[in-house]
């Protein structure tokens, strides 16, 4: 073989590894993606089981997806180069809002803080519920019996947390009683949907954490940020996905009956809450 060949050969072997690292690189974000971008915000829909950030800079994370896609927008005056003005844990998927400037960074934490800011969840849950609406008020502290992970629970002496649900579907995930609902959390409290679904007996399905480490067998946690409001005086936000836990999105679940379409269930609540 001349040295022209083993040299092309070589380049085409670097190439084959090149392009399956970088296939491996873009498969650890799932099906992370940019669903909306403007000016002044723009909107992920992130990814389940992958991190906001990580201080691991070889790590995959929202952060490094962000680097990826949109390399000039990173700041090296933010510790996380971006605007993270809010969070979703590592298991749950959804919308994200990414302020690109200081002025709409501070417009969208206000909205926050000040709870203008409407968030919207669909999930599976364990069990069938026993009503159509319920209106959780369960103070939440951290569960000091833990000490391995950071996990919360229903404590009196906790902070106010509220949480709106409204079922949607009854079913079976893999069998077993399984209800779809829609979550509007009033509050923002750490883990506060999954706490508050816990409590009442109806854990989240795929949830690890809050199934006392029982629920290992389905592939996911079934939470997902399915629509984000955010009012303000520079761009206002209110941007949906579509539901990803139909039966042809997800194999083992099997709805029965219906009470609401999603448009139903988001009329619902915020009828409730007027």
């Amino acid at each position: 073989m001349s040295h022209f060949k083993i040299f092309f050969t070589i380049i085409k072997f670097y190439s084959v590894i090149l392009n399956f690292l970088s296939k491996l690189f873009y498969t650890n974000y799932k099906n992370t993606k940019i669903v909306q971008k403007s000016n002044n915000f723009i909107i992920v829909d992130k990814a389940y089981d992958l991190k906001i950030n990580s201080n691991n800079k070889n790590e995959l994370t929202l952060q490094t997806y962000m680097k990826k896609k949109l390399p000039l927008l990173a700041s090296n005056h933010l510790h996380h180069e971006y605007y993270f003005v809010h969070r979703l844990d590592y298991s749950t998927s959804g919308l994200m809002c990414i302020p690109i400037h200081k002025e709409a960074c501070q417009v969208a934490s206000r909205a926050i803080q000040e709870r203008q800011c409407k968030k919207y969840y669909v999930a599976l849950v364990r069990g069938y519920l026993s009503s159509n609406l319920l209106d959780l008020n369960f103070p939440i502290g951290r569960d000091d019996s833990v000490t391995e992970i950071e996990k919360m629970c229903v404590q009196n002496n906790g902070r106010s947390a509220r949480t709106l649900i409204v079922t949607l579907e009854s079913g079976l995930f893999d069998c077993y009683p399984t209800t779809k609902v829609l979550v509007r959390p009033i509050t923002g409290r750490r883990h506060q949907i999954r706490v508050h679904c816990s409590n009442i007996g109806h854990t989240i399905v795929g949830d690890y954490t809050y199934s006392n480490k029982k629920d290992v067998k389905p592939a996911r946690m079934y939470l997902h940020a399915l629509r984000l409001v955010i009012p303000n005086q520079i761009e206002n936000i209110n941007v949906h996905t579509c539901d990803p836990f139909t039966e042809n999105e997800v194999r083992l679940w099997n709805p029965l009956f219906r009470r609401y379409s999603v448009a139903e269930g988001l009329e619902k609540i915020d009828a409730f809450l007027k």
